[in-house]
């Protein structure tokens, strides 16, 4: 059975996903709103001294000052940890409850599960073929702060154990499944054993999956991260960024502390837009998926085409490990035009329906440039070693009819 709460209401059963987008979190609005209001607020009064003293010292945060928390962005925390919880158990057997913390964008979420989890000294094990703007935090930012970070190719238990023994001062592995842009994806059990053996912190990118394609937390994941500007919004109109822990009490200490002290809070209109997405998020999801795939396998016999990055085809790499873990391949793909970066030029440019536009996970298709866009702070050397070659091209596949998908392309191509 699967278990969510609405806040001062009893408990609640769901039997699917599609429904837990939809009411869970919800709080009972006192104006009998139909929809989660904005409390487009900055604090909030109190009746008394003594209320203001209890609000301050108790757990919920919701109704001091919203950068400590607020009633809008509370009701997206909760409906997103419910979406990663739904149908785990915990190792008493209870349903899993997990804490979020909502950001104003996932590099400022990202930075909180660093900062919170890291000190001067420590290091992070990740892997090649991170998302850009996570690999400069880490070797830029961190690092400045000294944080040092390892990269190895982690779906070789040999390799990524090598680099454990060798770095005692590792702390935490980091990995993003299906990994940005290249779609490596990492064996969720095989890390979390790994983290278990040398008593490491495990942390989970799971933007490109979503929790209705993969739960990392049913794999032993410790704190699981997604930019939900992507696919939990999905119609590419608001940033966001989420931080979820099953250590409750470390989420409202410390990883709390952090991110009311770095003030990286989101915007309550911006997770009002949240809620939306979210709403449909199941069926959005249905139609990416069948369309990716259809796009992957037209790619994959097409002349002009050397190569296409999707887990939903025997040929990755990755084809068995996606297949255990995830529910779908995904949405995501990529792959290189035969001719490399001009003829990729070429390609981007002859596109008419097809979005040329950064980002992904929108209702929209879009396609851009890994290398001289998400990943053009990377070194290419260091891009290279991760697959990002110059005329590799990355696709989010949208939701429109997949036959005027395939015709763009097509002409694209010709």
């Amino acid at each position: 059975m699967r278990f969510t709460y609405f806040w001062g209401m009893a408990k609640k059963i769901f039997k699917g996903k599609g429904s837990l987008a939809i009411h869970g979190g919800r709080i009972p609005d006192p104006n009998y709103s139909h929809i989660t209001p904005i409390y487009a607020t900055s604090t909030f009064f109190y009746d008394s001294a003594e209320q203001g003293m209890e609000r301050f010292a108790g757990a919920d945060k919701t109704q001091i000052y919203s950068r400590w928390g607020n009633p809008t962005n509370a009701v997206a925390e909760a409906k997103i940890a419910a979406l990663e919880a739904d149908g785990i158990l915990n190792s008493q057997g209870e349903p899993l409850v997990l804490k979020a913390l909502l950001h104003a964008s996932g590099q400022a979420a990202m930075t909180t599960l660093f900062m919170s989890n890291l000190q001067a000294g420590d290091t992070v094990l990740t892997h090649y073929s991170l998302y850009g703007g996570t690999q400069e935090l880490l070797t830029k930012v961190l690092q400045a702060n000294g944080i040092h970070t390892i990269i190895a190719d982690l779906r070789d238990r040999a390799q990524a154990e090598a680099a454990i023994k060798s770095n005692p001062s590792i702390r935490l592995i980091h990995i993003e499944t299906p990994a940005n842009p290249t779609l490596q994806c990492f064996d969720l059990a095989m890390i979390r054993s790994l983290c278990d053996e040398y008593k490491l912190l495990m942390t989970v990118d799971n933007t490109f999956a979503t929790p209705l394609l993969q739960q990392p937390f049913a794999y032993g994941a410790d704190f699981v991260f997604h930019s939900t500007t992507k696919f939990l919004n999905g119609h590419g109109s608001a940033m966001g960024g989420v931080l979820l822990g099953k250590d409750l009490e470390f989420m409202r200490t410390k990883a709390w502390k952090w991110y009311v002290l770095l003030g990286g809070n989101a915007s309550p209109f911006d997770a009002y837009l949240l809620i939306q997405g979210i709403s449909t998020l199941e069926l959005r999801m249905e139609r990416h998926c069948a369309n990716a795939m259809k796009v992957a396998q037209y790619l994959d016999q097409h002349p002009a085409v050397a190569f296409v990055n999707y887990t939903g085809l025997p040929s990755h790499p990755d084809f068995a490990t996606a297949k255990k873990q995830m529910k779908h391949p995904g949405a995501m793909l990529s792959f290189e035009v035969k001719g490399g970066l001009a003829a990729g030029i070429r390609f981007i440019n002859r596109l008419e329906m097809c979005v040329k536009a950064i980002s992904l996970g929108t209702v929209d298709t879009l396609v851009s440039h890994p290398a001289s866009m998400s990943h053009a702070g990377i070194p290419k050397e260091e891009r290279e070693k991760s697959g990002i070659t110059d005329g590799l091209i990355r696709m989010s596949v949208g939701i429109e009819n997949i036959e005027d998908i395939i015709a763009d392309l097509e002409q694209a191509l010709a």
